[in-house]
Formats: C-alpha cells, structure tokens, sequence
C-alpha cells in the first residue's frame, strides 16, 4: 500500500529486553532527527519497550514504518506487523530496513574511506572484517550482510571483504583472524548486547587489534539516510 501524502512516521527498533531505557532514548533521539529533517510526525519506539510501541503510534492512520533493522527477518516480516496490529493499527506502509536501504553502501564507503585515511591504513590494502547478526534458521540476515559486503568489496578501499556472525556461520573469530591491515565494521543498528559482549570477545579470541568502528545504525549520518528514503517514499507516491 502507498504512503499518504506526508504520513506520520514510525521508526521501529529490536531494543534491549534486558535494559530497555537507553535504547528506547536512542531510537526517539534518531526520530526527533528525522523530523527536524523532514517536517513529518515522527515517532520512535522499540519492540523491547512494554507499552512503547502502542504509545508512539496513537494517533497515527497508515504510517510509514521504518525498521531501524539490518535485515528483513522474522523481526521485521512477522513480529512486527503482529505487534502494529497488536498496538491498534489497521494499515501501515513499511518501508525498506536500514541494512537494505540502497543509499546505505555508498554513505558506508564514505565512512570507510574517511577512517582508512584516519588510521593511515593502505587504501586497497586493508581487510574489512564486516561483524553481523546471522541466524541458524533464517537466510535473509545473511543474505542482507552478503549484498552489503559485496557492494563494499566492489570499491577500490579493500584487499578482501570477510563477514563474520553472531549466530551462524562463519563465525566472527574465524572472519577477524586476518594477517594484515584491517578494520572492523559491526554491521548492527545499535550498540547493545552483541556489539558490547559478544563482538569484543570474539575479536580477543582471534587476537585482532586493529581499530573497530562504531556500528552502522549508531553514525550520525543515519538520520538524513533516513529522511531521504522517506523523501523518495514520497517522490513515489506523487509520481
């Protein structure tokens, strides 16, 4: 379903159950970034938040929903629509998750030029060791990874792309144990659970010391990817 002209905005993210309030404050800190952007209603919530999700949709009719997700999972193709539903709405218009937008690899590249001038790290001789979720029983986190990781390994800044996950397959040991120049980029929408725990453990098991950057979904320039995506959501729309 089209958006309406102008709609009212939600942007959604998986949060912390274990400590919800710090990621909620992140999520309505991006949605009151975005809404100086773009003039539109919009509201943040996450799916860890008891009541959060009801509350930043009251009042909305067909909203866009923004999935601040790295991938079209279960979270974002079953549990979510469930808890819109769940929450009181009748139609909603999803848009594109963070991980997939088409303008992310090149705000990436950007980013990632920018830091391996910042280490002095050989521009086409670095190794990017690209840190991601994964899951043992759905394809499409590491399928949303592999798109990513190809759009970065077709640059000029890289000796080779490795990807690495939490829950699957190679894992984030195995892709970080490099023997050169490298970086790594955690390929998450928050720095939570994984990316404070799970990451650095296993970049210590590997031995890797090179600079670790800060994940995707928490740079300061993911504000105005997402107004533009809204933007072109609404370019569509009109045309």
């Amino acid at each position: 379903m089209a958006p309406a002209t102008n709609p009212s905005v939600l942007i959604v993210a998986h949060g912390s159950p274990s400590d919800p309030g710090p990621q909620e404050t992140f999520v309505t800190g991006i949605a009151a970034r975005v809404q100086t952007l773009t003039g539109q209603n919009v509201r943040g919530a996450t799916l860890a938040m008891s009541g959060a999700i009801k509350a930043a949709v009251s009042g909305f009719k067909d909203p866009v929903v923004y999935p601040l997700f790295m991938a079209d999972g279960w979270f974002v193709s079953t549990h979510l629509p469930k808890r819109l539903k769940g929450a009181g709405l009748a139609r909603w218009h999803m848009a594109t998750s963070l991980g997939m937008d088409p303008g992310l690899p090149a705000l990436a590249l950007a980013r990632l030029s920018h830091e391996i001038a910042k280490h002095d790290l050989p521009v086409g001789g670095t190794d990017l060791v690209l840190a991601a979720h994964g899951s043992p029983s759905d394809p499409r986190p590491a399928r949303a990874t592999k798109v990513f990781a190809d759009a970065m390994a077709k640059s000029n800044l890289f000796r080779r792309v490795q990807v690495g996950f939490v829950d699957e397959e190679p894992s984030l040991e195995t892709a970080a144990q490099v023997d050169g120049p490298a970086l790594v980029l955690p390929f998450f929408a928050a720095r939570a659970g994984h990316v404070l725990m799970d990451l650095p453990k296993a970049l210590d098991r590997a031995g890797f010391t090179g600079p670790v950057l800060d994940p995707i979904g928490t740079w300061d320039t993911i504000p105005d990817l997402i107004a533009n995506a809204l933007r072109d959501l609404q370019k569509a729309h009109a045309a």
